[in-house]
């Protein structure tokens, strides 16, 4: 499985992974997902939101075990965030179905539609539309960079725009989900275990910086003269790595827009995304509210004006408690190892959904920490590893 998935979306200059949202790689991969399915005689479906289904025993029960995570990418991404969760949620029913396991309950795997935002700026499209995160009327308003509506990409992709929405149906018939992914930090590395069990999703928003200057010649503008947005910009940048030292927290201006562009021009506008999380709301609040603060009194210095916008945000999530005990229970049984109990920064499916069904979260170790980048790895022994934690975990789920 790992195998068919590694070239689809991998660009040859970076090595990266450039697999967006209902493009033709996107197809790709949903097309890999529906044959895993229907080589193991699963259930297939495919969401009023485009999330794809793969049931063992009819979901219409209701209180099923789910497992998976999504296959799209950031720019450039690596190979494991999202499809390891995936490949690893089919791996497990292979190896469940070797032990003989009895399915007392119906189990479910998913791989949730556009989870990383490349495309259109919004993290996990599929499953805050399927939440009631998301109105239709938000949905409809998404556009890539190349002014592509989120409803003109689906249907581009032969899927109807018109019927996307909450789907509570869908998540009433959930009991537990359980999500596997590689860790996105070292501290099980640095603990030095191969498996964890998350505790909580940081805070963590995404706000857009609109600096507005003057637009004048690079060569003939007197310094004292210009109204150059870049520099305000770039203070602001620094502001966010001193606050974020202070309160404990990660700030990071990682998006840029500049116009006009020109090598031979000052700016007229520098459009900046920050990224900020941090463990609890009041130190999430205090980093981004310093850095608004710096950013202000830089333009102001510069004769530029400042727009800021908060353009998502997600609150802190906590898994749910008892469905976290019972997978540490679970993974602990029989030895002396206490499963570590971890915090992350990163968002991902199951937080969005801990609003309506209990969700709970593996971690897989990643030696380096490097995520979102060509350079993610998880060793082979790490990822089978991780397979075995999440086939026991499932049985001991959907044996009950």
């Amino acid at each position: 499985m790992w195998r068919q998935l590694l070239p689809m979306g991998r660009d040859a200059g970076s090595g990266g992974y450039r697999r967006f949202a209902w493009t033709r790689v996107d197809s790709e991969c949903r097309g890999w997902f529906e044959e895993q399915a229907r080589d193991r005689r699963l259930t297939y479906e495919v969401d009023r939101n485009g999330n794809q289904w793969a049931w063992l025993g009819d979901p219409a029960r209701g209180d099923a075990v789910v497992t998976g995570s999504h296959l799209d990418s950031v720019p450039d991404g690596g190979a494991f965030d999202g499809p390891l969760g995936v490949v690893s949620a089919f791996a497990a029913l292979d190896e469940l179905r070797r032990r003989g396991v009895p399915f007392a309950r119906p189990l479910g795997i998913v791989n949730f539609g556009d989870e990383e935002g490349a495309r259109f700026g919004l993290a996990c499209v599929g499953s805050r539309l399927t939440a009631g995160v998301l109105t239709v009327e938000q949905a409809h308003r998404l556009t890539d960079a190349d002014g592509i509506t989120l409803p003109q990409a689906m249907e581009a992709a032969g899927y109807d725009p018109d019927a996307i929405g909450a789907d509570p149906e869908r998540l009433d018939r959930i009991g537990a989900f359980v999500e596997l992914h590689i860790e996105q930090g070292r501290a099980l590395d640095l603990s030095g275990d191969r498996i964890g069990v998350a505790s909580a999703i940081w805070p963590h928003g995404r706000w857009r910086f609109d600096f507005r200057g003057e637009a004048n010649h690079a060569g003939t503008t007197r310094l004292a003269d210009r109204r150059d947005p870049m520099l305000p910009y770039a203070e602001t940048v620094l502001a966010a790595r001193r606050e974020a030292e202070r309160a404990g927290a990660v700030a990071t201006f990682g998006k840029i827009a500049v116009e006009p562009n020109g090598v031979n021009a000052i700016p007229s506008l520098v459009r900046g995304w920050l990224d900020s999380r941090a463990a609890d709301q009041e130190r999430l609040d205090t980093v981004v509210g310093g850095v608004e603060k710096a950013a202000r009194a830089h333009a102001a210095a510069h004769g530029v004006d400042l727009g800021v916008e908060r353009e998502s945000f997600t609150p802190v999530v906590e898994f749910d408690h008892a469905l976290r005990d019972e997978l540490a229970r679970i993974l602990g049984s029989g030895t002396h190892l206490t499963v570590p109990v971890l915090g992350t920064g990163a968002g991902h499916d199951a937080g969005i959904l801990s609003g309506r069904v209990p969700t709970a979260m593996l971690f897989v170790r990643n030696p380096t920490g490097v995520s979102h980048s060509p350079a993610e790895y998880a060793a082979e022994d790490d990822c089978v590893a991780g397979v075995l934690a999440l086939a026991d975990v499932l049985e001991g789920l959907v044996r009950t």
